[in-house]
Order: structure tokens, then sequence, then C-alpha cells
């Protein structure tokens, strides 16, 4: 099927002689395309601001802490208060051999850190190098807290992204500075700026990381722990060995193994599954909207070309008698088909790229964009390929139409 400079003009008069119906026609093109290039665009760029929440936590993970029991049990009344200690990672390693890394926390709220005369408030967190596998640091500069640190207690941090926006105002590396948080000088080690929408026990940004040893130490916690955080191996589902988990940590502490509130388990993989099942509703929506407005956009157009066809009975009917073949007017219907359907489809490609890259510049943090707004050029291709079957097959029905249309039959509608 081949254009010509004489059938491309002959092709625009006709479809500008109905204006009205045309921009209609093309208009209901060009919103279908709009929303399903949109909504493509839009859901790949939610989806991946939500994950940005979740941006270097274990899928495999979960995390346990003790609050007041809600059972009594062995002589104790419910409503006791109970803590986890050290003991227990030992418990967890020996009975629980599916668990890969069980790293504690132990968290210090409201602290000051102060370097020169400027300050920043945040939460002090004691952790282990191991907390590296449950959340992944996205270290600016420097290194993570390691062994070293925690079996010789030294006196190292690392601040989160605006503890050291605040400190370190003219920015550079800030590794070998000496800072002072509540009443103690640390050596600052690294700087971590990661910043999920998944906080534990305050967020990232604002919290400073030092080894677990010195907290113990510096806030007289002794051997307790505020939290802990735990992976499972490779093939293990965390949801399969949580109430053995709890079973573990109950009998340690006299608590019943069925009390789930008084053992509280987040198990963040169920939490993934959600997020993953919701974006496959969302995904489903969207190719569903965009293809029935789409194919109402085809709908319109196929009505236009009838309407088209009708109206040019005699016109069609003279080419005919002057030697025109059914194949000629078949191929002019659908080539008008064609062109109608991909320059309203184009304009909305062109319109929801614009779209879709404001949203990506709104959504941009030290100019780095959060999200990826824009569709990929597959999905451009593939909607022209998928815009150009409907230009053919709106244009089917008229163009058989207008081939059926004998000399004296147009003559005598004249």
């Amino acid at each position: 099927m081949k254009f010509d400079i004489d059938r491309l003009r002959e092709i625009t008069d006709t479809l500008s002689r109905n204006k009205s119906r045309t921009f209609l026609t093309g208009f209901g093109v060009f919103w279908g395309v709009f929303m399903l290039v949109g909504l493509i665009g839009g859901g790949d760029g939610l989806k991946q601001l939500l994950s940005n929440n979740f941006q270097g936590f274990a899928s495999n993970s979960a995390m346990i802490w003790a609050q007041p029991t809600t059972k009594p049990y062995h002589g104790f009344q419910k409503g006791r208060v109970w803590t986890m200690t050290r003991t227990d990672i030992e418990r967890l390693r020996h009975n629980v051999p599916e668990l890969d890394a069980i790293t504690p926390t132990i968290t210090r709220w409201g602290s000051n850190a102060t370097y020169e005369d400027r300050k920043s408030s945040g939460t002090v967190k004691g952790i282990t190098p191991e907390m590296r596998k449950v959340v992944t640091p996205n270290l600016r500069y420097g290194r993570y807290i390691n062994e070293m640190d925690m079996a010789q207690g030294r006196k190292v941090c690392v601040i989160g992204k605006q503890v050291y926006k605040n400190l370190f105002t003219k920015g550079g590396d800030p590794c070998g500075q000496v800072i002072r948080i509540d009443s103690v000088y640390y050596s600052v080690v690294g700087v971590n700026y990661s910043d999920g929408g998944m906080h534990v026990n305050g967020n990232d940004e604002s919290s400073i990381f030092v080894p677990l040893s010195l907290v113990q130490q510096v806030y007289n916690r002794g051997a307790d722990v505020d939290l802990l955080y735990v992976t499972a191996k490779p093939g293990i589902t965390m949801s399969d060995i949580t109430d053995h988990i709890r079973t573990v940590i109950a009998n340690g502490h006299d608590v019943d193994p069925t009390d789930e509130k008084g053992v509280m388990i987040f198990n963040t993989e169920m939490m993934f599954a959600m997020v993953d099942n919701l974006f496959k509703g969302i995904n489903l929506l969207i190719l569903l909207v965009g293809i029935g407005t789409l194919l109402a956009g085809a709908i319109g157009v196929s009505n236009i070309m009838m309407v088209t066809v009708r109206e040019r009975t005699v016109e069609i009917g003279i080419r005919r008698a002057i030697g025109a073949t059914p194949r000629v007017i078949l191929t002019q219907i659908i080539q008008e088909s064609i062109l109608l359907t991909a320059i309203a489809g184009m304009s909305g490609i062109v319109f929801v790229v614009l779209i879709l890259q404001g949203l990506e510049m709104a959504n941009t943090t030290d100019g780095i964009p959060k999200a990826n707004f824009q569709i990929s050029f597959w999905t451009a291709l593939v909607t022209v390929i998928g815009l150009s079957v409907l230009g053919v097959l709106a244009g089917l029905a008229p163009a058989l139409r207008a081939m059926r249309i004998k000399p004296v039959d147009a003559m005598r509608d004249e």
C-alpha cells in the first residue's frame, strides 16, 4: 500500500470536507492513546516510587520486638512487660537453622549531634555489621560499621543524609571529622544516603549508626535489645517459620507461644507480596481501560469513514466508470482510515510524553529523578503498530461497502 503526493492530497481534501466529524473521531483516537500510554507510563512511575520506599530492604526478612503480654502464662498475669536480650540471638541460631542473618538493634531517641556551631537532632541506632544484610546502605562517603568497631568498642559513627547536610553545610567528605552526640565524641567513618520510605525505629536520613556494643555501654543498656532483624536462607519462606520463631523467643521469657501480640513479628515478605498483587491489578486495569478507549476511537473512525463513503457514492461510482478497480477504491478508503488514526494517535503519544516528562521533573531529588515515568521505545513502537492495525480494521468495512458501489447505482443515487 503506497502513498504518492497526489493521493495524499486527495485523502487530505476528503478528510477536510468533514472537519467536524473528523475532529471528533480523531479526538477519540487521541484520547484513547493518551489514556493507554499515559496510564502505562504513570503506572510504571508510581510503581518505582512505591518500590523506592523499600529500596535496599531484604524481601525475605522479619522484625521481632517485645510488647506487654496479652495472655497469662506460667503463673504470670497478662500485661507483663518483658525485654528481649542478646541471648535470644543464640536461641534463634541454635533452634531455627532456616535463618540466615540475625542482628539486634538498640535505639536512642531524641539525641543531638553537634559539629562546631551546628546541631542536628536525630536517632542513635546501635547496630552490628550484619545489618547490611537486612537493609543495604547507600554509602555516599566512607564505610559501614565493621567487626573491628564492635570488638574494640570504637567510638565511630555513620551519619544519615539529613544529619550530614545539617552538620556539614559546605559538603565534602566528612570522614575523619569528630562530632559530639549527646556527651560522647565520635569519629565519622561514613555517610549513609539511604532515603527509602520504609522506616523502622526512626528515619535513616536523620539517624546516626554506631556499634551496638558501644551503645550498650554508653547508655547502660546491658544485654537488652529493642529489635531483632532476621532474614531467611534462600528458598525458605519466612511465613513458614514465623510461628517457630515466636515459640523459641516466647519459651525463653515465659511468654505464651500463641501470644502474637506479646511477641510481635512483622513479616516483610507479606508486605512485598501485597505490593506485587496490587500492581498486577493496576496493570490489568490500565490495559483494560486503555484498550477499551482505543477500540471506542477505532469504532468512531469506522463510523465516519462509513458516512464518508455514503456521501461520496457518486464520486466513487464515476471513478469506477472511468476505470478505477475495486482494489484502488479499497486502498484509498483504508489509507484514509490509517492516516486519520495515525495522525490522532501520534499526536496523543507526543502529548502524553510531554505530560510524563513534567511528572518526572516534578519528582526529582538533588537533580536525580525518583522514578522514570517515560514510556519505553518498544511501548511507543507497539502502540504505533497497534494504531496501524486499528486503522486497517476501522477502514475495512467502509472500504468493502465502497467496492460494492456500481456506476449505475451511483448515477441513480444522483
